[in-house]
């Protein structure tokens, strides 16, 4: 077997497809139907994209299914800006599906959201601009064949969309040389004595948290750079439950997990608990209530659900129960073993003590605490 057929084969067996691949038939529906005008290079025209982040019904009948639950307003500026030569600047509190927006943004406009660059204290100019392979550069000195192209050098070359995760944990000298690329649209290579020009097509879309402010604040020169559309929190539980719902659908059917009958019942609770203590009031707006240093974002009760799905398939009957998501709860909400195991203790006895239909999550949550 040649190493590409060994590629292939594991490939379709990927733990987590890429956009494109997972919703290929959707993307491939929607580029039959799209009659609009499209952008140099785009794959759909600017309300496709919109339609398949949002969701819909195809004339044929396909249903796109929505990748995105949130203001129609937000996607369509998003979207708008990457036709324009404005980079896109995605802001809001971790969980907001900032990545997972971004990552299907450019599977659309561009059928690839590989090239990625992963933002952390650590990540080098090179990961930015580009490196060298040393093997060729000391045989036979600076060449473009010893150039090593970052995603970003590639997306300008091909006229693609780059994504640039978690911005402001890069070090701000390294965010710095995106400045040139996103004003000018070149990108200089002073060893060759060369620069690349970005060909049409070519945008960015960086992800950045507002929990991240003070880490790697964004120069003024480049925050200009870009168009900021701020993500918002579910703006009702069920939006929050629609989203959870869906998202732990996909990843347990990629999981091979069942789905208990009464799922649906648990998610609701998930998301009633960390929505009260994200918030810091109950629901009927009656108890004031302390908050923890968790996020206790969308995505957080993604992995409580899901992780309590794998406990009911693999010690379980199957169905979905307050024991099953109790312990994802209790390591989601206590982050400081001080001070968040205060507020939830407090908040198990003045509130889910007391709800009504509430007494085995009660129970199970007691048990785990102890």
């Amino acid at each position: 077997m040649t190493v590409p057929e060994t590629v292939a084969a594991v490939g379709t067996q990927a733990l987590r497809p890429h956009a494109e691949d997972a919703f290929a038939h959707e993307l491939k529906a929607l580029a039959a139907a799209d009659d609009r005008p499209r952008p140099a290079r785009w794959k759909l025209s600017p309300w496709a994209v919109a339609t398949y982040l949002l969701g819909g019904t195809l004339p044929d009948g396909t249903v796109i299914t929505p990748k995105y639950v949130g203001p129609r307003r937000l996607v369509e500026v998003a979207v708008t800006t990457l036709a324009t030569d404005r980079a896109l600047l995605l802001l809001g509190v971790p969980g907001t599906a900032k990545t997972w927006v971004s990552e299907h943004l450019a599977a659309a406009v561009s059928a690839d959201s590989t090239l990625l660059v992963q933002g952390t204290a650590g990540t080098p100019e090179e990961a930015v601009r580009y490196g060298w392979n040393y093997a060729s550069l000391l045989a036979h000195g600076p060449s473009r064949d010893a150039l090593v192209p970052s995603p970003l050098m590639r997306a300008m070359a091909e006229g693609m969309t780059a994504r640039v995760e978690e911005l402001t944990r890069i070090p701000a000298d390294v965010q710095d040389s995106l400045i040139t690329i996103l004003s000018e649209k070149i990108l200089p290579i002073p060893e060759l004595g060369q620069e690349v020009q970005a060909v049409r097509g070519f945008n960015v879309i960086a992800t950045a948290n507002d929990r991240d402010r003070g880490v790697n604040e964004l120069s003024s020169a480049l925050r200009r750079r870009f168009n900021t559309v701020v993500l918002p929190l579910p703006a009702t539980p069920e939006a929050e439950v629609d989203i959870v719902s869906r998202r732990v659908d996909q990843i347990g059917r990629s999981l091979d997990l069942p789905r208990g009958t009464d799922g649906l019942a648990e998610i609701r609770r998930v998301v009633t608990v960390f929505r009260e203590l994200r918030d810091g009031v109950t629901t009927d707006g009656r108890t004031r209530l302390k908050s923890p240093s968790a996020t206790l974002s969308t995505a957080e009760a993604i992995s409580v659900v899901t992780n309590g799905l794998a406990l009911a398939a693999h010690f379980g009957d199957g169905v979905l129960r307050p024991g099953d998501v109790a312990a994802g709860i209790l390591g989601a909400v206590v982050r400081d073993p001080a001070a968040d195991r205060v507020v939830w203790q407090e908040y198990l006895e003045t509130v889910v003590r007391e709800r009504d239909g509430w007494k085995d999550f009660y129970r199970a949550c007691r048990e785990v605490s102890a």
